[in-house]
This record gives structure tokens, C-alpha cells and sequence, in this order.
């Protein structure tokens, strides 16, 4: 069994508009835009962070936009939740905060004995605001003051058509079965981060999902360092799963891979951080480039859909 993770490094989405996203995260939600960067492998096609003031691992949502991408569909073989977690005692104030921006939300339910708040993004992305006790500091606009601004990720939630596959490879990850009810199964990894537990679903008769705007491409996990992440990478490859070389992607080391219910698992190295390219004071605030891009940047910029506050 592995113990290098620590839980969620980050997720990353898909959809349909830059602006409106941004508009979204960076000020509907109230999360802070610690980047604005392009995809490696389409540069065309921005690749936007969002977190907590310096991008801590388990606070990091990341969105490529692809211009009027068609919706994704929701079923089995895939991340269909990201929750947040949120203090306890705020949950009137996200809804009617979600009401006023005509983000539609379910009544609050409860999980595991956590009162839960579903909502959706501008493509229909699925989201979740769960109270919970969380010392994490949180990023805080004019509209969300720091007693009810998200304080990371708390969960995400896999759909899957079995279970047990996925329970074998998240146990050989670190992390322990919890609880269960009704069809979920909750994972925990002890001693991690914030963001340290996975809610696995079955829904053995649905049909499989089709990627799209509002899915979930990927989920990180988070590692220390770059030689936690190479006895991770051996070690999965020990036991069957075809893992990825390391791509150097700027901000983090990554190495993916595809999960039994096929979903794509990426380990994350926490270094060398969002801070590589902007101080702590500047981050997301201009279009940073990968450096094989960066010649490029002239024709980025005539491209790109432009961004309130971001700099070219």
C-alpha cells in the first residue's frame, strides 16, 4: 500500500466559455484566479486555476474551456461531483447567494451526517457545498466574507458501475473505507490534506458517460515531492496500470494513468507550486505561457477570448 498521497491535488474540468467561467469562479463562487495559462498540448485553448490565495493542493479547480464545446453526458465512468467544503452554520448564505446568481440547487441533503448543498456550474457541471469543520484559510471577495468563502475541495464523487475494483485500487492508494450508505462508499486517507476523502458511487445500470463541457477530465493527486511521485509511479506500474513518463507541467510533475471504471487519475507533485512564474501577490493576474509557447504569444493573444483584469 501506497502512503506517499495526500489526498486531492486538484480537478480539472471542461467547458464552453472562458468568460463565463471566469465570471463563475473567480467571482460568483468567490475562489481566486491563481492562473491563466494555455493547454501544452491545444495552446489555443486557455487552461485556467482557481484556489485559495496561493493555490494550496486540495484547493485547486482548473478549467480548459474549448469555445462552444457540446455538453458532456452524465452516467457511469466518471468524476460526476466536485463538493467544496464550506464553514458550518453557512449554508442559508449559499443559497441565497446560488439563487441571486440563477445557479440552480437542490434542497440540502445529508451524507454521512453533513448537511450537503448540490448545484450546478454554467455547463451543467455538478458541484457540492458541504459543511464541515475546516481550519484551511480561504480566499475572500467584497460579496463572500471569510466566515462563509469555500475553503477547498472536501470530495469528489466517482460514478461507477462496480465498485470493487475501484475500492482495491483506492485502498492500494491509502486511503481506508470509512462508511457506507445505500450506494455510497466513502474513502479516507489518514494523515493527509483538507481534501482527503472520494465518495464512490455504484450505478451499475447506467449507461457510460460522454465527455464534454461540464465534465470532469481528471483528478489529481496530491505528492510532496518529485521522488514521492517516482515510487508511486513504480509502484502502480508493479501491479499492472500503464503509467505515463513525468510531464513537466510548469506549476506541478504529473503522471497519469486510467482506473479500472476509466477515469483518469493524474499524481501531482505540490512542488515547485503557482508561485514559479508570479509572486503571491500577482498570481493570475497576466497570461503566463509555457515556455515552448512562448514565441507563440503575440498570435495567443489575438486568439484568446479576453479575460476581465488579465493582462497579455
Amino acid at each position: 500500500m501506497l502512503n506517499q498521497i495526500n489526498g486531492l491535488h486538484h480537478v480539472t474540468s471542461l467547458a464552453s466559455s472562458a468568460s463565463e467561467n471566469n465570471t463563475f469562479f473567480s467571482q460568483d463562487l468567490g475562489l481566486r484566479r491563481i492562473k491563466a495559462t494555455v493547454n501544452f498540448d491545444n495552446p489555443e485553448v486557455y487552461h485556467l486555476y482557481y484556489g485559495d490565495k496561493v493555490g494550496n493542493a486540495g484547493s485547486v479547480l482548473t478549467y480548459f474551456p474549448f469555445p462552444n464545446m457540446a455538453r458532456g453526458r452524465r452516467g457511469a465512468g466518471e468524476v460526476g461531483t466536485t463538493a467544496f467544503s464550506i464553514p458550518t452554520g453557512s449554508m442559508s448564505f449559499w443559497r441565497e447567494r446560488l439563487h441571486a446568481i440563477g445557479a440552480g440547487y437542490a434542497m440540502p441533503t445529508h451524507r454521512f451526517g453533513e448537511q450537503r448543498l448540490e448545484f450546478y456550474g454554467p455547463d451543467g457541471d455538478h458541484f457540492a457545498l458541504i459543511e464541515a469543520e475546516d481550519n484551511r484559510t480561504p480566499w475572500t471577495t467584497d460579496g463572500i466574507p471569510a466566515e462563509h468563502a469555500i475553503r477547498g475541495f472536501h470530495s469528489v464523487d466517482m460514478r461507477v458501475k462496480d465498485v470493487a475494483p475501484m475500492i482495491e485500487l483506492m485502498t492500494f492508494m491509502g486511503y481506508d473505507v470509512s462508511a457506507k450508505e445505500g450506494s455510497v462508499t466513502r474513502l479516507v486517507i489518514a494523515n493527509g490534506n483538507a481534501a482527503n476523502k472520494i465518495d464512490l458511487i455504484e450505478v451499475p445500470g447506467a449507461e457510460s458517460s460522454k465527455e464534454g463541457a461540464g465534465s470532469v477530465h481528471h483528478i489529481a493527486f496530491s505528492v510532496a515531492t518529485k521522488a514521492d511521485q517516482r515510487a508511486v509511479q513504480s509502484a502502480l506500474t508493479k501491479v499492472g496500470y500503464r503509467v505515463t513518463d513525468v510531464r513537466n507541467r510548469t506549476y506541478f510533475h504529473a503522471i497519469y494513468f486510467r482506473t479500472p471504471a476509466g477515469i483518469l487519475f493524474e499524481i501531482a507533485t505540490d512542488e515547485p507550486g503557482f508561485t514559479a512564474d508570479e509572486d503571491v501577490a500577482s498570481l493570475g493576474t497576466g497570461l503566463k505561457l509555457p515556455q515552448q509557447h512562448e514565441k507563440r504569444r503575440e498570435r495567443l493573444q489575438q486568439t484568446l477570448e479576453p479575460l476581465k483584469d488579465l493582462k497579455h
